[in-house]
This record gives structure tokens, sequence and C-alpha cells, in this order.
């Protein structure tokens, strides 16, 4: 069996990489006042705390009825007389000895009142309601401050907002957020080979798919992409985008032509207007990465290969971006499976497979199955999969083993 040949020069590790990256981002910073429907996806930059407490009053947690526990002692069916009808959105009258309220769900309770009997446990005859259940102080009642108490955080600094979020920071009052502002990112494309979508195609040219894999990517993660356009391939043209791109961009992506070996206008203009590192790192595909920068704006040099280039955005690229963001992640989103697949041909690099998630086996964890073709070219296996399996250095796997699993759809 063919395995493949360790490199005469080791290669860095995913962990000392991605620590090298990580450990010089300088986050944006900068806030700006943004109305809380426009915060979907946004970074809060200052904690959110709540000015009052949420649920502000006692409240009913369901339709039904609230009476005073001591007026139900004694054994079987109590009858009350009905005194009033408290609907959500009024305040009733402080409830009298012997008689109970009809109340609804979120109506507060009146004054007297210690419990609510489901209206399920009544039965209401004429304007009087017989309750047979066993009601004890406190039942069914919210009590003032039992989800949030005033002055409380809701919402800590470096949080993306999702949808609950908003809902959270709405049930407090709060309209408008200090967010940081959205991470500017240029992509660059050359090369006279390339195409975009819906232009004629001529001999020896491709259509520019990365572009627009790099551009989902990056609008998934609420940057703002700055002219994500082909440039000419000349050094005049190189330079002059590259320069724009570090003035207008908080951060450029280049993908393709600045690996080792290669000497294209984007490695020249790289190394002659900033700098730039050529990394070997020790997984499968994507080993090679460029990381540098222009007057200061940091630059990502993806591989050219559209699997390579979505795998190492994923593991390098995105956590960069979530920390120039002031995103603070406590945990990466990973989950184990099962293998349902042998890998015979263990390598001495990470490998990070495509794989569909299937069914549960009987201990309830999901079972991975395997694209058949693991090229770095085959972009149909990055639609065909839900994420990544992880198979470590120099390991085979037999069917049934646990995997590592990195999700395509992560939480932010």
């Amino acid at each position: 069996m063919k395995t493949e040949r360790s490199p005469a020069k080791p290669l860095a590790t995913l962990e000392s990489a991605k620590e090298r990256l990580l450990a010089n981002v300088t986050p944006v910073g900068e806030e700006e006042d943004v109305e809380l429907k426009s915060a979907l996806g946004r970074v809060s930059a200052q904690p959110v705390k709540s000015d009052l407490a949420v649920p502000p009053f006692d409240n009913s947690a369901m339709d039904g009825y609230a009476v005073r526990t001591r007026d139900l002692s004694g054994s079987g069916p109590v009858r009350l007389e009905v005194s009033q009808r408290i609907p959500a959105g009024t305040h009733g009258q402080p409830l009298k000895s012997g008689t109970a309220a009809r109340i609804f769900t979120g109506a507060p309770i009146p004054d007297g009142a210690d419990a609510v009997v489901m209206q399920e446990s009544c039965t209401v005859i004429g304007n009087q309601v017989e309750i047979e259940a066993e009601v004890g102080e406190g039942d069914h009642i919210r009590q003032t401050g039992n989800d949030i108490t005033k002055g409380e955080t809701i919402i800590p600094a470096g949080a993306v907002l999702r949808p609950q979020h908003l809902g959270l920071i709405a049930s407090v009052g709060v309209g408008k957020l200090k967010l940081f502002r959205r991470l500017r990112v240029a992509i660059l494309s050359t090369g006279d080979e390339l195409v975009e979508p819906g232009e004629p195609i001529g001999p020896g040219q491709i259509y520019n798919s990365n572009r627009f894999t790099l551009l989902g990517g990056l609008v998934q993660l609420g940057c703002e992409v700055v002219d994500p356009v082909i440039v000419a391939d000349t050094p005049q043209a190189t330079e002059k985008a590259l320069v724009e791109a570090a003035h207008s961009a908080d951060l450029i992506i280049t993908s393709g032509g600045v690996s080792v070996g290669e000497e294209d206008h984007v490695k020249k203009a790289i190394e002659k207007l900033g700098s730039l590192d050529l990394w070997q790192i020790a997984i499968k595909p994507g080993k090679p990465l460029a990381f540098g920068e222009i007057e200061g704006t940091p630059l990502f040099g993806l591989p050219g290969n559209p699997v390579s280039a979505f795998v190492t955005f994923i593991l390098f690229t995105q956590p960069y971006i979530e920390k120039m963001q002031g995103i603070k992640r406590t945990s990466e989103t990973m989950s184990r499976v099962r293998s349902n697949f042998n890998w015979l041909k263990p390598g001495f690099r990470r490998e990070f497979v495509r794989v569909r998630l299937g069914e549960a086996g009987e201990d309830g964890v999901v079972k991975a199955e395997l694209y058949p073709n693991q090229s770095s070219g085959v972009l149909t296996s990055l639609c065909w999969a839900d994420g990544l399996a992880v198979i470590p250095e120099n390991t085979r796997i037999n069917r049934g083993e646990l995997l590592t699993f990195i999700p395509f759809d992560g939480k932010r």
C-alpha cells in the first residue's frame, strides 16, 4: 500500500500555526450605535444590562383562576365566587377572601392571591368556580425577576447576536446597541484564466469559483466585502489593487498564486509592498498557507484548489476574522461522529475529509459517510457533505470508530 512520504523539513502543526496567527490579531475596536432590528449577526461591543426585572411583576403562567390558598384548606372540592376577570394588559383589584379571579396568561397576580389554578382543574358553575385539585402556594405564578433581575448583564461584550438574543434584549426595553463595526475584507482575484460567471468563456479559461465561495463565507461571518473583482494580470494592476485594498479594508484575502515555488505577480507584489510568510502546515487538504501584510493590513494567501481554499478558510481565516471582530469565543464548534467507513491509508498530515451525517446508531452517535472522491479540486464534495471529519496523523480508521466532526453550519 502506497503511503505519503514525510517531508525533509518538518511541517508546522495546526495548533502551532493557529496560535501564531491569533497571537497578533488586532480587533477592529470601533463601535457604532445600531438599532436592535438591524443587529442580527453583529457583535456586541459593550455588555447589555437590564434596567428592569423580567417579568416586571408577578404574573400568571397560564389561563385559570387566581386564588388565596388558605381559602382552599380542607378536604374535597371548594367553591369560590368569581369576583373579577383579569386579562393580560390589565391590573385587577385586590382579591377578597373567599373569592377567585378569572385570570389569563401573562396577567398580573392581584394583591392577596398566592396561586393560580389551571382552568383544566376547575368547573364553572354559574358565577362560581369549583376547584378539586390540590393547590400549593406559588403554583403557576411567574415571580418578579424570575428570568432577569434588575441590573443583570444579559448579553456580554463580544457576543454574536442571534435571533434569541434580539428577543432577550427587546424584553428589557433596549432599542439601540453599541456594536463593533463590520469588518471590511477585500478579496483579490488575479489571473487571465479567470472569468466571471455569466460571461463567455474562452479556451484555457475557468470560472472564478473561489471568489464566490469566499464571498459567501465572509458574508456569513457578518463581514462587509470590499470590491471583490478580478484584477488584470500585470504587475502594475496587481500592485495598485493591493495598495487600494490595504487602504480600504481591514483584511485582504487572495487564493492561489502565493504558494511555495509560484512566481506570479501577486507574490512578487506582496513581497515588494509588504511582507509575506509561506507556511507549510501538516494538514490535508491545504498544506500551503501564506500570511503577510501590506501597509499594516493583514493578508491571507489561501491555496488555489477549491477545497483547499475552503478548508483553510474554515481552519485559519475564520477564527482570525472572529478575533478581529471582537468575538469572545470559549470553544470551537465540534462534535463526535462514528465512522461508517474505513480509512486504511494513514498519512503524516492530519486529514480533514468530507463526510455526510447519516442515522444515529444504538448509542445515539450519528454515523458519518465518506465522500468517495477526496480530491482537493472536487467542489461538489463540499455541497454533498455536512462537514469535515478529522483523521489524526499516522492513523488508520476502522468502521465504527469515533471521530471529531467540524460542521459547515457551526454556530457563530
